[in-house]
């Protein structure tokens, strides 16, 4: 079809051999539109039917009590309220020493008898000291014999007879109730690894033992518990410091607030404070590390490496030593000098961001309502990701306990078979097996739910990812439509249509759940081959070559990238729905070969404006910590008083920094939002109109004249 054939009402563009047809009455997003995608809104909400089928079905069968309450060799909850085990909440281990099973990394239960108890043992007692300590005190007995399956009136089996029939432990040692368990109190006392100030000891069976030996026996569960108990520690700094953590953040919702607020007026000069803000926060961690770095000169073990000291749970150790703060100051000068230098070669640039950011600040500002919509996001991710992992306990806790028979030798031919505990004491086993037990082991089944447990997690998890995707655009796609009706409004703020976000949020829910689903749906599934791939790359770890070890390298990089294209695609592709209210790909194709015919626009004024709201959102992040920093270490005394006794004082600092920065972006993805939008909708003004009376540019007059300075608009707009 020629031009001259085209209705007069139309202008066709054949750019990129394909017709695309202009309304030149376009005055703002399409207000008459038709349902997108239409198939994929079917299955998004077939799957979301299935998810909460799935949630129910795991609700039914799984039970969160197995995972806060230690399960005895029984199957009973210690601790469980309404039970004989209610005023019994921690587990004791009958012989820690046969701890040795790789299944205790995965489930903490060990292939010998364990019951519940309400106090751990605190001293070394043995079977035969009981029995010959019984005849002149009972009291010995009355204490040894609550480490026992059930009461006894007395010691009056002999010592074979009690490890056939495993009631009493042969020996116990002084513990400590961790996780709601009992493990040996070790300590170091001169250098010399010790449990209950003693080095060595008897373990009822005839044989001394040492504090080492019995520290290898449990060293499977030693190293989980060494990473719990710095759990218990950061749960602990979290007790003391949660309000102060709440407060700056507080502040930091506050500053970025008035961020946006400042930069409607002052962007100019506001963007100076980022970048001076920015470049002195940073000088100030090059300054801190100096001086950590310098006192530890002459430190003993100061001059290790991170290498020589290895992987250590306890993270304090690494800032004990120079290399650490040197490593950190070497990154903060490259940090520094990578943003002045950005400074310095992209100061024209800066100017246009500059006034983008002017023109964004005039646009929240007759759209403050789109400041309150991250709330909205943050409410719909929360409940994505409570419902995510409720779903996956529920489906963890899933099945019936299983029992499995465990030898103390491991020479039974039946080790590992399953067992019932009611008769395993008649069964044959127990016969060819003489000390062989029938003793918990984890809780499944073999019905056809409980086989596709794993499926229902993986399908869990990947539906999960669709969900907090298709959040993000629907929240994308309704700030787009926003702001699109700002930028099309000829007369502004007279010509802006009432409650502008309401009703963009209105037709992409109406009109366009299909297609947000469609683009969430490829987001989705390369974000779920990712997590593939770090899973096999952790389970087959210690098998691989390096040849394999390259390749695996290659794909994480491959996806890594592909899902970055797939956002920025998605992003723009949104924008073009909340405009023209096309489907997904069609979208898509039009975001791109606008992008494409416009890519020195894209190169000076998008991307620029992207890294100056970075160093905002690093301003305020900067700002929060350092003040968290002078708190947590007790530098701001004579100001106010911090919390004290901290075990790890970067773990609140850590949490305060993150806050801050996710609060930050909160704010300033709204800016991002915002730039985007006007960012495409002025690449379409200059492709529709000529600036003349009949056909006049939308664009606000102060940012025409900045893009007019730097030749970045059409020449006929001059005239």
């Amino acid at each position: 079809m020629s031009d001259e054939e085209l209705p007069d009402t139309f202008l066709e563009d054949k750019t990129y051999g394909y017709p695309r047809t202009f309304d030149p009455n376009f005055k703002g997003p399409v207000a008459k539109r038709s349902c997108t995608d239409v198939l994929c809104c079917i299955i998004f909400i077939l799957f979301i039917i299935a998810y909460i089928l799935l949630g129910l079905v795991a609700w039914v069968h799984g039970d969160p009590r197995r995972v806060a309450y230690p399960t005895d060799s029984k199957g009973h909850f210690c601790g469980q309220k309404g039970t004989p085990n209610e005023n019994k909440t921690i587990l004791f281990y009958f012989n820690l020493f046969s701890c040795t099973s790789p299944s205790v990394v995965v489930n903490l239960q060990c292939p010998t008898t364990q019951i519940c108890v309400s106090k751990c043992p605190e001293k070394f007692l043995t079977y035969m000291e009981i029995q010959f300590a019984y005849r002149t005190n009972t009291h010995y007995w009355t204490y040894y014999s609550q480490f026992c399956k059930s009461p006894f009136v007395k010691p009056a089996k002999t010592l074979t007879q009690v490890l056939l029939d495993d009631d009493c432990p042969t020996a116990i040692f002084p513990s400590k109730p961790f996780l709601q368990r009992c493990f040996p109190d070790f300590t170091t006392k001169n250098g010399t690894l010790t449990v209950g100030n003693k080095t060595t000891f008897e373990d009822g069976n005839g044989k001394t033992r040492n504090a080492i030996e019995l520290r290898t026996a449990a060293n499977r569960v030693n190293k989980i518990l060494d990473a719990r108990a710095i759990g218990m520690k950061v749960f602990e700094d979290y007790a003391t410091t949660w309000y102060w953590i709440l407060i700056g953040l507080t502040i930091a919702m506050l500053l970025s607030w008035m961020f946006v607020i400042l930069l409607r007026f002052i962007a100019g000069f506001l963007f100076w404070v980022f970048m001076v803000g920015v470049i002195g926060i940073i000088g100030y961690g090059i300054w801190h590390c100096y001086q950590e770095h310098s006192n530890l000169q002459g430190r003993p073990n100061s001059h290790l490496t991170i290498y020589d000291i290895g992987i250590q749970t306890d993270i304090s150790l690494y800032f004990q030593l120079k290399q650490t703060w040197f490593a950190f100051m070497i990154i903060l000068c490259l940090l520094e000098a990578f943003i002045i230098l950005m400074l310095i070669f992209l100061r024209e640039r800066i100017r246009i961001s500059v006034a983008l950011l002017k023109e964004g600040s005039k646009a929240i500002g007759y759209l403050p309502t789109t400041l309150i919509y991250p709330v909205l996001t943050f409410i719909f991710l929360s409940i994505c990701i409570a419902y995510w992992a409720v779903t996956a306990i529920y489906l963890a806790t899933s099945g019936v306990p299983v029992y499995k028979v465990i030898s103390p030798e491991g020479k039974c031919k039946h080790e590992n078979t399953t067992c019932d505990p009611e008769i395993f004491n008649t069964t044959e086993i127990a016969k060819a097996c003489p000390g062989a037990q029938c003793n918990f082991a984890f809780y499944g089944g073999k019905s056809l739910y409980h086989q596709y447990v794993p499926t229902f997690q993986m399908f869990n998890l990947f539906v999960f990812l669709w969900l907090v995707n298709f959040v993000i655009a629907l929240g994308q796609c309704a700030l787009a439509g926003a702001f699109a009706s700002y930028y099309w409004a000829l007369k502004k703020p007279d010509d802006i249509p009432p409650y502008p976000l309401f009703t963009a949020f209105g037709r992409a829910i109406r009109y366009h759940t299909g297609s947000l689903a469609f683009g969430s749906l490829i987001l989705a599934l390369v974000q779920m081959f990712k997590f593939i791939l770090e899973y096999l790359d952790r389970r087959l770890k210690e098998a691989q070559n390096n040849i394999s070890k390259f390749l695996q390298c290659c794909l994480k990089c491959c996806f890594w990238c592909m899902e970055k294209m797939v956002k920025f695609f998605n992003r723009n592709a949104y924008v073009m729905i909340a405009i023209y209210g096309k489907n997904f790909c069609r979208s898509a194709r039009d975001a791109f070969n606008l992008l494409m015919r416009n890519i020195l626009k894209v190169a000076v004024m998008d991307k620029v404006t992207d890294f100056v709201l970075i160093l905002g959102k690093i301003l305020v992040a900067g700002c929060i910590g350092v003040l968290a920093f002078l708190l947590f270490t007790h530098r701001l005394p004579t100001m106010i008083e911090g919390p004290t006794s901290l075990n790890y004082y970067w773990i609140p600092l850590l949490t305060v920094i993150i806050g801050s920065y996710l609060v930050a972006h909160g704010f300033f993805s709204v800016y991002a939002m915002c730039i985007d939008t006007i960012f495409i909708c002025f690449c379409e003004d200059l492709e529709r109109n000529d600036g003349s009376t009949e056909k006049p540019y939308f664009i606000a007059p102060a940012l025409h004249g900045t893009l007019n300075r730097m030749q970045l608009v059409p020449q006929k707009q001059k005239e």
